[in-house]
């Protein structure tokens, strides 16, 4: 729904907190607001800030845009009244969001009363008055037979135990629930939502002891609350959703499509068709794969193309795979070179070595004992191989995704970098200054964003005026374009008190100007080093003078970030980023230079290491195929 002038919202709880908060933010979009409050003092004043803000939108009305009715919410017939005066004011109801909550005023374990005016009192106004409030505008939505939304507040309280108070907990954990079993409301164009934030400073929050606020990074900003609760608003595709909000993790949907999957049964009634239907499947005698015979980081002369023949009957508990997109990575060089095996001392007794690190493509055979994959199913792998037309691997190594596009490629190495070591290395919050380096390429993209989604400054260097162009585009706040500035000069006027987290992936000189950059308490994560893969002799490790005196004079943290060691989160992290791609919160950018067949690997690895690419490098390893797959 676009939040637009005149449309008419109720907010109940609205004289104060976060209920103040989204009742001045709807009145600044020009919306017509009913403020709902058993306080009339702290009510009527956000009335009238409201109607201010609204003034500015409409002239000449012969209603207010903006008034407050007193109200107990766990009274029924008084919060009947209110949606009857409001409709009966407005002609109609678009947005609701129900706001009002207590905590309980007695603690549960010290309660010698019948809870009349404690925990039952807590569970009348946090639940049943959130129940009731909802069954009304639902009411009301319907009788003005056009969508609406309503926005119920839970609260992070409701999605893990708050010692402190369980009936505050349990109240909150019971409206998350109630309003996500609310989902197929959608069918009649009524979008049930619930936002839980964490901690805001509020009365209500302040109650909460201090040491436990600042453990989990603070209180939240009313602006983020705020933005979430539009997100759920203007975001069609969201019902029956629930948005986590922390300074810890940014906003977050709650569960994530992997918990989510755990628990979830579709019935034959409520099966859909699937978005993909593979084309018909032949499996060939024999295919072309590059294969590394030489270890060299010279990866034109490390390798080279055989055809092998497709050995029948799959291996047990093995499945083929026709890969149709495979992803280049600047650690293709590494790999070609042996630097990944330098424990190995039989290595080149091994040799050749199939190569490539990620691809997506169509199971086209299974072996015995695998039950969980079909024929014809669209999946991922991330073990070597994907530089091949078909490729054997475990099925436990698969991984299902929805479609075999291009775009998941990029999500897959690229995309998981970024995402699980911003989380587990960087362990990113929000409010802070996030920097990328090469933040253009297949990682960096990843990172930028989900640094913005996560409520973050972001920072990103670049060389070039076409990447500086595609990093505005995803919404960086501030492009270096190192052709062009002094990054030195740049980082040290613009953000004098240094950076938070570092993203950093070229190495060398820019490692050094990014750790010279970052502040008090600051993290910076090395997930690679590209500009010291290539040369004479390949990688070579490098001193770093003073290192540790520097990381104990201001409390830094310099991590290593080495994907593979993360493996028992890449289904879960996979499943998170394509549901943002596909929710279109998150740009895939690919490069656009085309790279078809295995014969073009050698040339897509080297135009990588050019450094002329922007977004991720992909091979089409069947352009035949993946036509195919398009006009599906």
């Amino acid at each position: 729904m676009e939040l637009k002038p005149g449309l008419s919202a109720l907010v109940t709880g609205g004289g104060s907190g976060i209920g103040k908060a989204l009742s001045i933010a709807l009145g600044n979009k020009g919306i017509f607001v009913t403020v709902i409050d058993y306080s009339a003092e702290n009510a009527m004043e956000v009335a009238s800030l409201v109607e201010k803000e609204c003034a500015k939108f409409h002239s000449g009305l012969k209603f207010p845009p903006a008034m407050f009715v007193r109200c107990d919410v766990a009274n029924t017939g008084e919060i009947s009244a209110a949606f009857d005066k409001h409709l009966a004011t407005y002609g109609g109801l678009d947005i609701c969001i129900n706001c009002a909550g207590i905590s309980n005023p007695i603690p549960f374990n010290q309660d010698t009363t019948d809870g009349t005016a404690s925990w039952r009192r807590t569970i009348d106004v946090n639940l049943v008055a959130v129940i009731d409030c909802t069954r009304l505008a639902i009411q009301a939505i319907q009788a003005g037979q056009k969508p609406g939304v309503i926005i119920n507040l839970g609260s992070a309280s409701g999605l893990y135990p708050m010692y402190a108070d369980p009936i505050y907990s349990g109240t909150k954990g019971g409206v998350v629930l109630f309003t996500r079993s609310l989902a197929l409301y959608k069918r009649q164009g009524i979008r049930v939502n619930v936002l839980c934030p964490e901690f805001v400073e509020t009365e209500m929050g302040r109650k909460i002891d201090p040491k436990f606020i600042d453990s989990i990074g603070g209180f939240l900003p009313m602006e983020m609350v705020v933005n979430g609760a539009f997100e759920l608003i203007k975001d069609e595709s969201r019902a029956g959703s629930c948005l986590w909000i922390s300074k810890r993790r940014g906003l977050e949907y709650w569960p994530t499509p992997a918990e989510e999957a755990k628990y979830l049964v579709r019935s034959s009634r409520f099966k859909r068709g699937s978005s993909y239907t593979a084309p018909n499947l032949q499996v060939p005698q024999s295919y072309e794969k590059l294969i590394v015979h030489t270890l060299t980081h010279n990866f034109r002369n490390a390798t080279k193309i055989v055809r092998t023949q497709l050995k029948l009957p799959i291996k047990p508990h093995h499945v083929l795979i026709k890969i149709i997109y495979a992803g280049v990575n600047a650690s293709d060089v590494n790999y070609s070179s042996g630097r990944y095996f330098s424990n190995d001392k039989e290595l080149a007794s091994r040799l050749p070595l199939d190569c490539g690190f990620e691809g997506v493509g169509l199971i086209a055979a299974v072996g015995d004992s695998v039950s969980n994959l079909k024929i014809g199913s669209p999946v991922a792998i991330m073990t070597f191989g994907s530089y091949s037309e078909f490729t054997e691997v475990p099925a436990k190594h698969v991984l299902p995704v929805p479609r075999p596009d291009p775009e998941v490629v990029a999500m897959l190495t690229s995309g998981l970098t970024a995402s699980i070591a911003l989380e587990k290395s960087a362990h990113m919050e929000s409010g802070k200054v996030v920097l990328v380096t090469a933040a253009a390429g297949g990682t960096g993209q990843f990172a930028v964003q989900l640094a913005k989604l996560a409520g973050n400054t972001v920072v990103a260097t670049c060389g070039g005026e076409k990447k500086a162009s595609l990093l505005k585009d995803l919404g960086v706040d501030r492009v270096i374009d190192y052709r062009s500035e002094n990054m030195k000069a740049v980082l040290k006027k613009e953000f004098p008190k240094g950076v938070d987290i570092v993203y950093e992936s070229v190495g060398g000189e820019m490692f050094d100007l990014c750790f010279n950059a970052l502040a008090v308490y600051g993290r910076l994560v090395v997930i690679g080093m590209i500009s010291q893969y290539q040369g004479e002799h390949g990688w070579q490790p490098s001193n770093y003078t003073g290192l540790c005196d520097k990381i104990l004079s201001k409390s830094q943290t310099v991590s290593g970030f080495f994907l593979v060691q993360y493996s028992q989160l890449w289904q879960q992290h996979l499943d998170k980023l394509f549901h943002l791609f596909s929710s279109g919160k998150l740009k895939v950018s690919l490069d656009p230079k085309k790279f078809t067949g295995v014969k073009s690997v050698v040339d897509a690895v080297e135009y990588l290491h050019s450094g002329k690419s922007v977004g991720k490098v992909v091979v089409c390893i069947d352009p035949s195929f993946s036509q195919q797959v398009a006009k599906l």
